[in-house]
């Protein structure tokens, strides 16, 4: 058995391979963080020398005794070499570990569970683990994964990358999230504790809404150009989201009954289920609306999708960004705001006319109106011009019936 020991405040290894007494140097000060490390290697390079497998070389590249050992090297690098995928499983086991190396779990867990992902989450998710999780964890036992290890990983993503980049608190929320349900899942099959219990996710600072009052919204359709009325008219009237819009089918229009349902959605370049359960919903088309439906009938009645291009696809929400959107708001001097305020718009509009908040979470397609007061409800004042006037409205009403009685 090898042993880390400490020469002028620096670790060193003391071990023995081919018969010879080996005491390689590092260049770590004598500190238990370190020691743990070093514990690590040589269990690791004393389970190597068990398999065949141990490269000197490899584990000590500037060290004078690699030569020596060039010979040992060459075998050992053939023997790694047959045992292919098997040396990882090998090594693993003489090392004691009783759970895997967290890239193995991850890949087995997302194969487990991306059949039940609509396919622009499991893109998400890929992204998440093999380009964060995987790359930083993947050597780890997960197992020993510790809170600690979870806290500094999430520490580090939070400093602006080399090209000066910041990844957003979202994101890195986001990032974190199949990091937990990864570590939950193998602890419940190889029985320890996760260690990513009461670990809160990172402030999201909510987004400003910025609707268009109504004013801005007719401002907006007669400047726009008219090949693209019907379409704004829609989504600043119906609330419904981008990809709603974008994958509105005629089979799911009856304009007899003044009805749109939401049954499918377009994400990049897919077509594909509602984002969730309570996103699937008919929405009441208004008179507006109905004009709008009526007239583009006539343009893309014999399609497949309501709005769409010559070839009758679905629009690319890029190109209508920068090619409609911008420049319409360029030419009427209004400052940009993303094409999703349309959605807002709708939802703030609703509230000023006074209709029912469980109403119009119904055509947002929101499960409950907590969501309505919580971002939009700062604005129905500015839009109403009331601010208490309809309570000081019903005062005043209660007071002349006493007065006349």
């Amino acid at each position: 058995m090898g042993s880390v020991n400490s020469r002028n405040g620096k670790l060193y290894i003391d071990f023995r391979y081919q018969g010879v007494r080996c005491r390689e140097q590092t260049a770590l000060p004598d500190t238990q963080v370190n020691q743990r490390k070093i514990q690590k290697l040589l269990k690791q390079l004393e389970a190597d020398m068990r398999l065949g497998c141990f490269v000197y070389s490899e584990y000590f590249p500037q060290s004078n005794k690699a030569a020596s050992f060039a010979k040992q090297d060459r075998e050992a690098q053939k023997n790694k070499q047959a045992l292919l995928g098997n040396y990882k499983t090998a090594l693993q086991e003489l090392q004691g570990i009783e759970t895997i190396l967290f890239e193995d779990f991850a890949q087995e867990w997302f194969d487990e569970n991306s059949v039940r992902w609509k396919q622009s989450y499991q893109d998400s998710m890929k992204v998440y683990l093999w380009s964060y999780l995987v790359p930083h964890f993947g050597e780890y036992e997960v197992g020993r994964i510790s809170r600690p290890d979870i806290l500094k990983y999430r520490a580090s993503l939070v400093k602006p990358r080399d090209d000066g980049k910041v990844l957003s608190a979202e994101f890195i929320n986001h990032v974190m999230t199949p990091l937990r349900m990864i570590l939950a899942e193998a602890a419940d099959r190889y029985e320890f504790r996760s260690t990513f219990e009461n670990i809160k996710p990172l402030r999201v600072e909510r987004r400003n809404v910025n609707p268009f009052d109504l004013d801005e919204v007719n401002r907006f359709l007669s400047a726009v150009r008219s090949d693209y009325k019907n379409y704004f008219t829609t989504r600043f009237f119906t609330g419904m989201r981008t990809s709603e819009i974008d994958g509105l089918k005629w089979k799911y229009v009856d304009l007899k009954r003044r009805l749109i349902s939401i049954r499918e959605t377009h994400v990049q370049g897919r077509q594909e289920t509602t984002k969730t359960t309570r996103s699937t919903r008919d929405i009441l088309i208004s008179s507006v609306v109905l004009k709008a439906l009526e007239s583009q009938w006539q343009v893309s009645g014999d399609k497949e999708f309501v709005f769409c291009n010559a070839a009758g696809k679905p629009l690319d929400k890029g190109n209508i960004r920068d090619r409609i959107w911008k420049p319409t708001l360029e030419r009427l001097g209004m400052p940009y705001r993303r094409p999703y305020e349309t959605r807002h718009t709708a939802a703030t509009l609703w509230l000023a006319a006074g209709e029912a908040p469980e109403w119009i979470a119904h055509q947002m397609g929101h499960t409950t109106t907590k969501m309505l007061f919580d971002v939009y409800s700062r604005y129905v004042p500015n839009l109403t011009r009331q601010d208490g006037s309809a309570f000081e409205k019903l005062l005043g009403q209660s007071m002349n019936t006493e007065d006349n009685s």
